[in-house]
C-alpha cells in the first residue's frame, strides 16, 4: 500500500481489524463454531427494500427551488428525448444533478438508468459504485438493501460484458456480502478468484478480514501471509495480520509487524497512533 494510503491504516487504529467489515475480533465459542458465510451474515441486511418512488419523492422535497426547477426541465427533456443515446445522456446530467444537491439515492436510481441504456462496461460499473458507495454510507438500512440491489444488476449486468473483470467481482462480492442476506453468494465470488489466482491480493485480503471477523484465526494468517509474500509491505495485511497475532496471545509478533507498519508509513502521526496502541496491550 503506498503510503499516502496511511489514513487506512489510521481508521484500523480506531476501529479494530474494521477496515473494511467492522470485524469482531472476539473468538466464537467453542459450541458455535463460525464460519466466513455466519461471520458474514452478521453484517448482511434482511431489511425490506426501499420504494424508488418513496426515496424519489423525498428527493423532490428536499432540494432547493431553482434546483428543482432545473431537474424538471431535464425530466421533461427526457420525455421528449428521441433516442437511447439522449435518453442515456440526460440521465446522465439528471443524476448529476442530485449528485450535486446530496440527493444521493436520486442520483443512484437515474445513474442506473443511465447505465442501463449506455450498457457499457464504463457506465454500468460506475453506476455500481455509486450504489455500492451509497450502501456503505446510507444511514437507513432500507435504503442500503436498495442500493446494494442497485449495485448487484449493474456489476452483474457488467460481469456479462466482461466475465473476467476480477475487480468488478470483488465489487460485486462486497454488495451480496454487506447488503443482502445471501452473504455466501458473494463469498463464492472471492473463493472463485483465488481458485482460479491463489495470489490475487485484493480478494485474499478480503477473505483473511472475514476470517478476522469469524474468529478464524489460522485461516486469516494463512490469507494474509498470501498477501504478503506478493506484497511485503502491504500495511493493510501487515495490521491485520498484528492484529491476529495479538488477539491469539503472541504480542511479540504484532509488536514487531506494528513497527513494520510504522517504517513503511513514515508518517510522525501515525506513528503516535500505532504507539498509543501498543502501549494499551503491551
Amino acid at each position: 500500500m503506498r503510503k499516502s494510503h496511511y489514513i487506512t491504516i489510521l481508521v484500523a487504529v480506531v476501529v479494530i481489524a474494521g477496515l473494511y467489515w467492522g470485524a469482531n475480533t472476539v473468538p466464537p465459542k467453542k459450541d458455535t463454531p463460525a464460519t466466513p458465510a455466519a461471520a458474514a451474515a452478521g453484517r448482511a441486511t434482511t431489511a425490506s427494500i426501499a420504494s424508488t418512488d418513496s426515496l424519489l419523492d423525498a428527493a423532490d422535497k428536499a432540494v432547493p427551488e431553482h434546483a428543482a426547477t432545473d431537474i424538471a426541465t431535464l425530466k421533461q427533456k427526457l420525455g421528449n428525448a428521441a433516442s437511447d443515446e439522449q435518453k442515456a445522456d440526460i440521465n446522465k446530467q439528471i443524476a448529476e444533478q442530485w449528485h450535486e444537491h446530496k440527493q444521493f439515492a436520486a442520483a443512484g436510481y437515474y445513474y442506473n438508468e443511465y447505465a442501463k441504456l449506455d450498457n457499457s462496461e464504463k457506465s454500468l460499473n460506475f453506476a455500481g459504485r455509486y450504489n455500492l458507495d451509497l450502501l456503505h454510507n446510507a444511514q437507513s438500512a432500507e435504503v442500503q438493501a436498495w442500493a446494494a440491489q442497485n449495485a448487484i444488476n449493474n456489476f452483474e449486468q457488467s460481469l456479462k460484458l466482461n466475465p473476467d473483470n476480477d475487480t468488478v467481482k470483488m465489487a460485486l462480492a462486497s454488495s451480496y456480502i454487506d447488503g443482502t442476506a445471501q452473504p455466501m453468494q458473494g463469498i463464492q465470488l472471492l473463493l472463485g478468484i483465488t481458485r482460479e489466482k491463489p495470489d490475487n491480493v485484493p480478494a485474499n485480503l478480503m477473505l483473511g478480514q472475514l476470517s478476522v471477523r469469524s474468529g478464524q484465526h489460522e485461516k486469516a494468517i494463512d490469507r494474509f501471509e498470501k498477501v504478503l509474500a506478493v506484497e511485503p509491505n502491504n500495511t493493510e495485511a501487515l495490521y491485520f495480520l498484528a492484529e491476529v497475532y495479538k488477539n491469539t496471545g503472541n504480542k511479540e509478533k504484532a509488536i514487531e509487524l506494528l513497527e513494520k507498519c510504522k517504517a513503511i508509513i513514515n508518517n510522525p502521526q501515525f506513528s503516535k497512533d500505532i504507539d498509543d496502541y501498543i502501549n494499551s496491550f503491551k
